[in-house]
């Protein structure tokens, strides 16, 4: 079945219309926007990453009670927002290389850097449906635990 189907998608010869060339430039706009952001947020997290120790022990000197972090080390904070900068990285880089990619595309008239466009934009949304469906299954998992925990305490 999936072989017919693809049969008949490559036997076809796909034109964009001048509307569609334009909702993919306006496209490639807000995905360069978007990347960008994300990159200067991502610069953000991994600065607030190398400096959260010592606002940290600023905040507790400040206000002169006990470590708020309640005996978790900054280092373990510096390396949460590392990681989430990390993962942050790899969705935002294929947004922009598919912005980038589009862009050129349009303007040499090169089908290949469309191609390779559409294979950054497929990178982008399965990393994220990977992520999605990752967060899910954990959230699913704490959920469950705290059922069975609550069962068990009732007894």
């Amino acid at each position: 079945m999936e072989e017919n189907f693809t049969e008949m998608v490559s036997k076809k010869n796909f034109e964009l219309s001048e509307e569609s060339q334009g909702f993919l430039k306006e496209i490639a706009k807000w995905a360069y926007f978007l990347s960008i952001l994300g990159f200067v947020m991502m610069g953000l997290m991994v600065v607030l990453a190398l400096f959260i120790g010592t606002i940290f022990s600023k905040l507790t000197s400040m206000s002169g009670t006990m470590n708020p972090m309640m005996g978790v080390g900054t280092g373990f904070f510096s390396a949460i927002y590392l990681l989430i900068a990390l993962l942050y990285f790899f969705p935002i880089y294929y947004l922009f290389q598919f912005s980038s990619k589009i862009k050129i595309a349009f303007r040499d008239d090169d089908n290949e850097q469309l191609n390779a466009s559409f294979k950054y934009l497929k990178s982008h949304y399965k990393f994220i449906g990977i992520m999605a469906l990752i967060f899910a299954c954990f959230y699913g998992f704490i959920i469950f635990m705290g059922l069975i925990v609550g069962l068990f305490s009732a007894f």
